[in-house]
């Protein structure tokens, strides 16, 4: 798939989806708000130029960006999305004892939390601009807004990232979904791949935060990951599953309230 290929919705759902290649990975924007063409179209030419401007600026791959300049000790641009990105970085290693942390042996990599908080920032903007009924997904991060239907709420299914297989299927109208696992995790304090968790998805209000704590709960392992888990739920309103390495599942309470048993019964 190139980044040129767009799919215009041909169901019988108003609005109009887009899938490009961005950041590594196809990136789809479903915007299910009745809006006429005029308006869908620049609305997905811009969404798409902010997530290719975001991997310029952040790809610590990409000798030019941001993010490769400050790792060369080189001069960086003080742009507010820079400032703000490394700001909260160090807000969430703070709250995750240094769990989840950007920078390991002098270099700064803010990949476990810059897919998050960039599709959250597309999402609000989305919003902003009127189409508030929205799905964005960039592999295993899933941002939802509104409704996929009059009435509906968004129907998401919770993949593994190893199998492809559906361990769970979430309903929501406004939640952002963050999986870690499909890439190795690294114990931030010792620069080791971990694996005592086949893989941690977190479920919350904002989906950079979201990330980070994804990576951060797979990082600390079963006893510790179950802990903080506990602690998401209960101070911060972010759910947990947790899929440990013989495939048992441990999930906080709140994460079955948006499972599809649960929203079923509420339907």
């Amino acid at each position: 798939m190139t980044s040129s290929q767009i799919a215009q919705s041909t169901t019988a759902f108003p609005g109009s989806a887009r899938v490009e290649l961005v950041m590594g990975r196809p990136v789809s924007v479903d915007i299910r708000t009745a809006l006429p063409a005029r308006e869908l179209t620049p609305l997905l030419d811009d969404a798409f130029a902010w997530l290719r401007w975001v991997d310029d600026t952040f790809d610590p791959a990409r000798p030019d960006s941001q993010i490769a300049r400050l790792n060369r000790g080189g001069t960086i641009e003080q742009i507010p999305e820079l400032v703000e990105v490394l700001h909260r970085c160090a807000e969430l290693s703070e709250a995750t004892g240094g769990w989840f942390e950007p920078r390991i042996g002098g270099v700064t990599d803010p990949s476990g939390y810059i897919r998050g908080w960039a599709l959250e920032r597309l999402s609000r903007a989305l919003s902003n601009a009127g189409a508030g009924d929205h799905r964005i997904t960039s592999g295993d991060d899933i941002r939802v807004r509104g409704s996929s239907a009059p009435g509906r709420p968004w129907r998401i299914g919770v993949r593994d990232p190893h199998s492809g297989t559906v361990r769970k299927v979430v309903f929501a109208h406004d939640l952002g979904i963050a999986t870690s696992g499909g890439s190795p995790v690294v114990d931030p304090h010792t620069g080791q791949v971990v694996d005592g968790l086949a893989s941690v998805t977190v479920l919350g209000p904002d989906l950079g935060a979201a990330d980070a704590y994804a990576t951060a709960v797979h990082a600390m392992g079963p006893a510790r990951g179950r802990r903080f888990a506990a602690e998401l739920a209960r101070a911060r309103a972010y759910e947990t599953m947790i899929v440990l390495k013989d495939g048992q599942e441990v999930v906080t309470p709140g994460f079955l309230d948006h499972s599809g048993a649960a929203a079923r019964l509420a339907g």
